[in-house]
């Protein structure tokens, strides 16, 4: 169940009450309509050669530019507010290059925010700013996590009652998916874990749940057992390719109703998603992608309506 938060329940006076402070927070799916999200924009993005992207990235010779990111995290803004959704942002901070990339330094759960715990020293300090950017909208803190490291994108909640957590040991470890996990568990979840290769990073490029019993996902990429436990709760798979996948184009945002938020240049995908149906939303994001994070490391959804 979804929390409704309420300023009394935080001692907060009439007067000093967020105009947020009655919203419906929480997430529950990654397929309930999103109706606020947390991003950050990227005047000081920059390449790291931290992952596999944006080493090969490097070894291309492509570079990133500030300005052209900045005009791109703009207009994927005025995209989600088109589509109804409240966006909510994190102070820019020189020497976090990574920033903008919200979704792996908190999470939010049914019952509050979770503090994750990324490897790398300077993404390490990005949880203190991206919990500063939400202490005013009235959002209930839920836990930190201090053990092992976990990052937000390598979890997914794939509907009510179960969350995924992918475990590389590049980003997330066997310590800290446990320790997530079992804030989950003694709520009632059933966690499932994925074990995949450390060079594709994060779990959300290999898949990307985009519709109640449908994800995008690179199957020869995926341990067969995680995918049995995915077929067994009803889970449809459309495939992407790896080459998809080294490009990010299996790093989608459901929005709900049918509408997802797709890189751009994402042809084949969003031709086919477009001929199931779904309402395919091009952003252009590959001075983004270049550093190693999509449109769903770009988001971090505060609030979804409740899963179905």
């Amino acid at each position: 169940m979804l929390f409704d938060f309420h300023a009394s329940d935080a001692g907060f006076t009439d007067e000093l009450v967020s105009p947020f402070a009655r919203v419906r927070w929480g997430v529950d799916s990654e397929y309930g309509h999103l109706r606020d999200v947390l991003l950050c924009e990227p005047p000081h993005l920059k390449m790291v050669p931290c992952n596999e992207v944006t080493r090969d990235a490097l070894n291309k010779g492509l570079a990133c530019c500030t300005d052209t990111a900045e005009q791109q995290h703009a207009q994927l803004v005025q995209v989600l507010e088109a589509e109804g959704v409240r966006c909510h942002f994190v102070a820019p901070h020189e020497g976090l290059p990574d920033l903008s990339f919200t979704r792996d330094t908190v999470l939010m759960s049914p019952w509050g925010l979770i503090e994750l715990n990324p490897r790398l020293p300077h993404r390490k300090a990005e949880v203190a700013h991206a919990v500063a950017a939400v202490k005013d909208l009235g959002i209930p803190w839920l836990a930190s996590i201090g053990e092992g490291s976990v990052e937000g994108g390598d979890v997914c909640i794939l509907k009510p009652g179960v969350i995924v957590i992918g475990v590389s040991g590049e980003r997330t470890d066997e310590a800290g998916a446990k320790a997530l996990a079992r804030q989950f568990e003694q709520r009632g979840w059933r966690a499932l874990f994925c074990r995949f290769d450390r060079k594709y990073l994060h779990l959300d490029t290999l898949f990307s749940v985009i519709d109640r019993d449908r994800a995008v996902a690179c199957i020869e990429a995926l341990p067969d057992e995680f995918l049995i436990d995915l077929i067994e709760l009803g889970i449809e798979f459309i495939p992407a390719s790896v080459e998809e996948v080294q490009k990010l184009g299996a790093n989608l945002v459901s929005l709900g109703g049918g509408r997802v938020l797709s890189p751009a240049d994402n042809v084949r995908l969003n031709q086919l998603l477009d001929r199931m149906g779904y309402e395919v939303i091009p952003v252009a994001l590959d001075q983004f992608t270049r550093c190693g994070g999509g449109v769903h490391c770009l988001t971090m959804p505060l609030s979804r309506a409740p899963g179905r």
